[in-house]
């Protein structure tokens, strides 16, 4: 028998696509013996433990995404993931599983692992404000329903990939990415430059700005930057760059060019 209710339906309030957990179903009022009773009829299915959505379309990555927006978590989809969207990764290899790169929450419930999907949600972790930038955060409608998903702008997504560059084939995949940055804006990027704590990001995307010699480079304050103190090696046996004190692989550099050396460290 179903459990007597006089709230608004279910499908009032539970929109197509979107994924929810039981707190969010009894902050609206259905209670489990109500929710136990969707789940054997049908007005609810699970998609993995603990979560739910009414039946519907294929559950998209999408639909993923926006429903831990929606659920609070603070996230966005960045880095690689945030490029492609734009446009930016078209040529590059995409085999295997999809991988969605997301960025901005320490941690995502348990559900989000266990999804039977043909794509991946991987979290990165690195924090690399102290205080957000807020125009450093766009949103793209999706669906029916046009939910806002929110996404870092180029500006952004190019920052938190140099975050994570660890060895040469991450330098290779952020140098093609980076012919495509051809119309960053400068006062954005100026913002995001100056609240970022993260030394290696900022010594790396001014590298490779300066690499590729956007008219926009030109235009930044590298001077009003702090760019930290000291070495760092991001690739072993590379070449040290003199002027951002970094490591690069040597089949990016040119040996008869001014500004770098050997380094074996």
């Amino acid at each position: 028998m179903k459990p007597q209710t006089t709230r608004e339906p279910l499908e009032n309030q539970l929109p197509d696509g979107l994924i929810v957990d039981r707190a969010w179903l009894a902050d609206r009022g259905f209670e489990r013996p109500l929710v136990d009773y969707y789940l054997r009829s049908g007005a609810l299915v699970p998609v993995a433990r603990g979560a739910y959505r009414r039946p519907g379309p294929p559950l998209k990555w999408e639909h993923v995404v926006y429903s831990l927006q929606e659920l609070g978590y603070s996230i966005h989809v960045g880095g690689r993931s945030a490029l492609e969207l734009q446009g930016f990764a078209h040529y590059l290899s995409m085999q295997g599983v999809q991988q969605i790169h997301l960025y901005g929450a320490a941690k995502l419930p348990g559900w989000v692992s266990k999804l039977d999907a043909s794509y991946q949600l991987i979290l990165n972790k690195a924090q690399l404000f102290d205080v957000s930038v807020a125009e450093a955060i766009s949103t793209k409608p999706f669906g029916h329903w046009d939910w806002p998903l929110r996404y870092a702008t180029p500006e952004l997504a190019l920052l938190e990939l140099a975050s994570e560059v660890k060895q040469n084939a991450d330098f290779e995949m952020l140098d093609k990415l980076f012919e495509s940055a051809t119309s960053l804006r400068p006062r954005l990027l100026m913002k995001l430059l100056k609240a970022c704590h993260n030394v290696k990001a900022k010594r790396l995307f001014l590298w490779f700005a300066e690499r590729h010699g956007f008219a926009w480079f030109k235009r930044l304050e590298v001077d009003a930057v702090s760019l930290g103190s000291g070495k760092r090696v991001i690739v072993k046996g590379g070449a040290l760059d003199k002027k951002y004190q970094i490591t690069v692989p040597k089949q990016m550099t040119r040996e008869s060019v001014d500004g770098f050396e050997q380094s074996f460290l």
